[in-house]
């Protein structure tokens, strides 16, 4: 859709993704990104400690989840409540925006879980066809 089909509203928004200067497109890797798309669908379900947070995205490392949090954190979509117990107590949680964003990309997550026979089927096609296997 060129900008000219957009709604009046979409036009006029301060911010362009498509602008390499754009400050919405840091915003937009943190979302997306493997991690940062894999750790909002897990908090989704509710607020998680790290650890929990960790074993419930399977695969990612320590210091990557750190680094995926802090970022989540300062874009506003994160909360982080650090507890004053001992051992600490930190506790993740969506904020509003959050929990807004988490729940489309669930959608988008359901929707390729759904549809990942026709992805597997398309791959073995293109194997086939470029002689990789």
């Amino acid at each position: 859709m060129d900008i000219t089909q957009q709604p009046p509203e979409a036009r006029d928004l301060p911010y362009d993704v498509f602008a390499k200067a754009c400050p919405s497109r840091g915003t937009l890797e943190h979302v997306t990104g493997r991690w940062g798309a894999l750790t909002l669908g897990a908090l989704y379900e509710g607020s998680l400690r790290f650890n929990e947070l960790r074993r419930r995205v399977d695969g990612v490392s320590e210091k990557m989840l750190s680094q995926t949090l802090q970022g989540l954190e300062r874009d506003g979509l994160v909360h982080r409540e650090a507890q004053p117990t001992n051992p600490p107590r930190v506790d993740y949680e969506l904020t509003p925006l959050g929990h807004e964003i988490a729940e489309r990309l669930l959608g988008l997550i359901r929707f390729v879980e759904g549809r990942m026979d026709d992805v597997l089927a398309a791959r073995e096609r293109y194997d086939v066809t470029r002689g990789a296997r």
